[in-house]
């Protein structure tokens, strides 16, 4: 009889985990349609429009103009773990993302409490993104029709609303999408990514004509504790990094794109994140963003003086702001796909439409809840709770790539991580280093939830696990061999 550590950290191996993806035949339960260009711009989708298009009204009261230093630090962590996701994407890609990641190299337990993170970090994040989008769809009505949302149906409750009923209807757009296949949300995305990065060049170049030296006279008003405290609240804009990791078994020649999409997509974000946050704080002083709605398009409408680039930047960032929660809830399914193929969640959560390949009950069942989240929740709190799911995350698969080197060295590794193993460390440090200057409130939500999934795992996914029927059946076999 295996023994109870035995059980909690028994690892699941790589060969199996390809097999099932079917990475090596190219050959998956779901379908192969998605290229490098797509992937990338899955990345940049998943990424652009949550941090930039609104956290700013969240981050700069804190940081001050030293907010740029805030996406940069966020930036510099996020590109030390995106090297070290861009390995494991190559050696190991399936839907998973770092679940299997820490599944492959720490063990069962470990494990589920990484998918827990994830489930918080794609969760909490879509409906953050979605109330986000709320905001700008009253700006672009208010320009454009002169009327608004009732505050009572565009608000949390917490902040003098009854329901986020925008948020909602956004949610449920994106679940019709995703339902009809990976392919069209694919080609749908590319479409809005590409607006989007076209929006944020217009802000930056027209918001130039707003620069005055004057607002960054006080540059870090709140010192260095400020800008590592912004960059908590903004690291959650950084989950496109593990959104390409999801679709490892929805794309052409994974081992070879995945880290490549990876790569690209924290270059084109990052340059763009800099830019605008830059142009946004020297266009207007950092006292005013605070509470501050639809920032960039009220940034453009002051220095133009007029409301049409405001209205435009409103109208591109309704239209963006649609892929992020698109390609964030397309995740969350993807994760929870492959943690009912392992036995750790219901089998409901891995049944595959036949005619769109897609997982449908687990798409209705994530984007339920993630309506839920949005309505009733502001959106300061979803922003640093998805960034804890986040760091958490990425700490494991930095470690999970020092790990995996050192359990199997001739795993075929398209890309390896530059500077090992000088690079997962930093990354490890980089995560540890923004946690400890989160909340005491974000941290405890945290603590309780992560003890919600140990509590599901010793109750349901112990005696479920596939890997552990498999350990299971051998040593019936052995026995009756013996």
């Amino acid at each position: 009889m295996s023994t109870l550590s035995a059980q909690l950290f028994r690892r699941k191996a790589v060969v199996e985990m390809e097999a099932e993806s079917g990475s090596e035949t190219e050959q998956s339960e779901l379908t192969r349609s998605i290229g490098l260009f797509q992937l990338t711009m899955f990345g940049v989708g998943a990424t652009i429009g949550t941090g930039i298009f609104f956290v700013l009204s969240q981050a700069v009261p804190i940081a001050g103009p030293a907010v740029v230093f805030s996406f940069l630090l966020a930036a510099v962590v996020a590109g030390l773990t995106a090297v070290c996701y861009a390995e494991l994407a190559g050696a190991v890609p399936v839907s998973g993302s770092s679940y299997s990641y820490a599944y492959a190299t720490i063990g069962e337990l470990p494990a589920m409490v990484v998918a827990g993170c994830l489930l918080l970090e794609y969760g909490v994040s879509a409906a953050a993104v979605a109330v986000g989008w709320s905001e700008y769809l009253n700006e672009l009505l208010d320009n454009t029709l002169g009327v608004r949302i009732p505050e009572a149906l565009s608000q949390a409750p917490e902040q003098g609303g009854l329901f986020n009923l925008p948020a909602v209807i956004l949610i449920g757009l994106c679940t019709l999408l995703l339902i009809r296949g990976a392919s069209e949300s694919a080609k749908v995305n590319t479409v809005m990514v590409l607006i989007k990065i076209s929006i944020l060049i217009l802000f930056i170049v027209i918001g130039l004509f707003g620069w005055n030296s004057n607002n960054l006279a006080d540059f870090a008003p709140f010192g260095v504790q400020g800008i590592t405290a912004a960059a908590g609240i903004i690291f959650f804009s950084f989950i496109g990094i593990d959104a390409v990791s999801t679709a490892g078994e929805e794309v052409k020649h994974p081992h070879r794109t995945m880290p490549l999409a990876i790569i690209f997509a924290l270059l084109i974000v990052t340059t763009l994140y800099v830019l605008v946050s830059l142009v946004a704080v020297a266009a207007q002083p950092y006292t005013q963003f605070e509470g501050q709605e639809a920032g960039l398009a009220a940034i453009l409408e002051n220095v133009v003086g007029a409301t049409w680039p405001g209205t435009l930047l409103a109208a591109g960032a309704v239209i963006s702001i649609f892929s992020v929660t698109l390609v964030v809830i397309y995740g969350q399914t993807r994760i929870l796909f492959t943690m009912a193929r392992d036995g750790m969640v219901p089998e409901l959560f891995h049944r595959v439409n036949p005619r769109t390949r897609t997982p449908v009950p687990n798409t209705i069942i994530v984007a339920a809840v993630i309506a839920l989240l949005a309505g009733l929740i502001p959106i300061n709190f979803l922003a640093e709770m998805t960034s804890v799911g986040t760091l958490v995350a990425f700490a494991v698969v930095s470690l999970a790539v020092i790990i995996l080197r050192r359990r199997e060295p001739d795993l075929p590794r398209p890309f390896k991580v530059p500077g090992y193993p000088v690079t997962p460390i930093l990354a490890i440090l980089g995560c540890l280093w923004i946690i400890k200057d989160l909340r005491i409130p974000t941290l405890l939500v945290f603590l309780i939830w992560t003890a919600v999934v140990l509590a599901w795992y010793f109750a349901y996914g112990r005696k479920h696990s596939h890997l552990g029927r498999h350990e299971h059946v051998g040593l019936i076999k052995d026995e009756q061999v013996s």
